[in-house]
This record gives structure tokens, sequence and C-alpha cells, in this order.
């Protein structure tokens, strides 16, 4: 579930690219999750099954699509205007390093070890590399966007993080993400009526469609319903794990598709993000002390 997670969203990032080049970001982020919220609501109906009622839950459902929704999606979505797919897929790997940051002081069951602390700091060192000096001296839309991209991880920390009462609440893995959706539409739809009039804009080509479509089918719809699944099983730190997998993905279909280029500063902050995360999760460390305890002598 967490590759086939990883590859959703890795995909994500070229879905994006390709929308964004012909709509604004409000509506490129309105249709993806409206459009998922249909199947979803479809899929539900289908199967004999309705959306929980009752305040408590649907307050939870509207924070999550906040958090989990609306601002990360526009946030990656407007990035993507100014860097490549690639880019923006590397600094949402910085979600797992928040979302231990954040656990620690939101939750009693993930509390920050050295082990995580350590993979926390080398972490952030490869976000700083990904960045670049040269960017943080000139603040442009370069670095602006950078910063809204790194902003949408911190938002997806708090997301997992805040996701983890619908276990409790008794919410299915189809209702949370149906229920989810719902309320991001129902919060992004007046807003984008508003700001973009729809109505005026010029019909988009067929490939903006097909991406909105992957968009809504596969980013988010199916995406949503293995993002609860596992946040009810593994917990929001390990789910989030799966941000280290999204990078290469988006990284070789930009590149296949978009003719990205990618820079040797980018695919170090990743190998930092990629050893902090492993250290985070403890396997590695574990591996290393087991083989340097075989080669000590008796």
């Amino acid at each position: 579930m967490l590759l086939t997670l990883a590859a959703f969203w890795s995909g994500s990032f070229l879905f994006n690219a390709v929308a964004v080049a012909e709509l604004p970001v409000l509506s490129v982020v309105t249709l993806r999750v409206a459009l998922g919220a249909l199947l979803l609501q479809l899929v539900l109906r289908a199967a004999g099954q309705r959306l929980p009622g009752g305040a408590r839950l649907w307050g939870a459902f509207g924070v999550m699509g906040l958090l989990n929704n609306c601002l990360p999606f526009g946030l990656i979505v407007w990035g993507q205007q100014h860097l490549a797919s690639g880019v923006a897929a590397i600094l949402n790997a910085a979600t797992p390093l928040f979302t231990v940051l954040l656990a620690h002081a939101l939750t009693t069951d993930e509390k920050l070890t050295r082990a995580r602390l350590s993979g926390v700091m080398l972490g952030f060192m490869g976000v700083a590399v990904l960045i670049g000096g040269d960017a943080l001296q000139a603040l442009g839309n370069g670095l602006t966007a950078q910063l809204a991209c790194l902003g949408a991880a911190i938002s997806y920390a708090l997301a997992g993080i805040f996701g983890r009462r619908f276990r409790v609440l008794g919410v299915s893995p189809m209702a949370g993400a149906a229920g989810q959706l719902t309320a991001s539409s129902l919060l992004l739809v007046p807003v984008t009526l508003l700001a973009d009039r729809p109505w005026l804009l010029p019909m988009p080509s067929a490939a903006a469609l097909w991406a909105l479509l992957g968009l809504a089918l596969l980013s988010t719809a199916l995406a949503y319903v293995l993002y609860f699944r596992l946040l009810a099983t593994v917990g929001a730190t390990n789910l989030l794990l799966v941000t280290l997998l999204v990078p290469p993905g988006a990284i070789l279909l930009g590149s296949l598709f978009l003719h990205e280029p990618l820079q040797p500063r980018q695919l170090g902050g990743t190998a930092l993000i990629a050893l902090g995360l492993g250290v985070i999760d403890g396997r590695l460390l574990r591996m290393v002390m087991r083989l340097l305890g075989k080669r000590q002598p008796t």
C-alpha cells in the first residue's frame, strides 16, 4: 500500500505541472478535490454506504480538508509555476521531518528520540542543500516557491497527526477520504467561483483535462483511501515516510514527460533527506549496530 500511495502521489506533480500551465491555481485545486469527492461519493453509494453525520465529525472533516487538501494543494500547485515538479516533490519529502517534531509536541505515543533527532537534523540539512545558498541570498520567486512547498509539508504533517482521531471516531478509510474531500470542496468552490470566474476561462486542452482526471482519480480519491487505511494502522510518522518514495518517481516522470533538468545539489539534498529518514525509522541504525556487533571479538 505504501508503494502504491507513493506512485499515486508521484504522479500528482506531473499532473499539476500539466494542468497549471492552462488553468489558475485555485481552479486546479478545486477541480481536483471536487472530482475526487464525487468519485468517492459514487463508490460509497454503490457499496450501500453513506457518509456519517454529526457536527463534531464534520468539523473534523473540515479541519482535515483544510490541512490535508486546501492549503498544501494550493501551495504546491502555486509553487510548481516556478519550480520543476521533481524539485517540488523533493521539498515535499521534508513532511516526515516536520511530523517527527510536531508529533513529539502534540502526541503522547510518538515522542522524539536521539535517533529521530539526528534524523531530523540530517533531513533539514538536506532541505538547506536543496534550497541553496544563492537562493537564500536573493529573495525571489524561486525561493518563495520553495518555501511554499515547505509550508505544504508542514500542513501535511499537521494533517497526519490530526487525522489519527478518525480511527477513534470509527470512520472507515473510504468514508474518511470521502468526508475530507467533500469538506474541502465546500470550502474551495465558493472562493474559486469568486476569484477565478471559471466560466470566463478558455476551454483547456485534452492534455490538461486528462491531467485533472489523473489528479482526481489516482492522486486524490484512491490515494486518500490508502492514506486513511495506513494512518489507522502504522501511525502518522511512519505513514508520512512515504514522501521519501515520492521524489524519485516525480523526478523520473518530470524528466521523461516534461524534460525537466535536475541539478547535482538537488540529488545531494535528496540523499541527505533519505539518510535522515532512514535514521528516524531506526532500522538502518539497528542494522549497522548488528553488523558492528558481529565483527567484535568474543
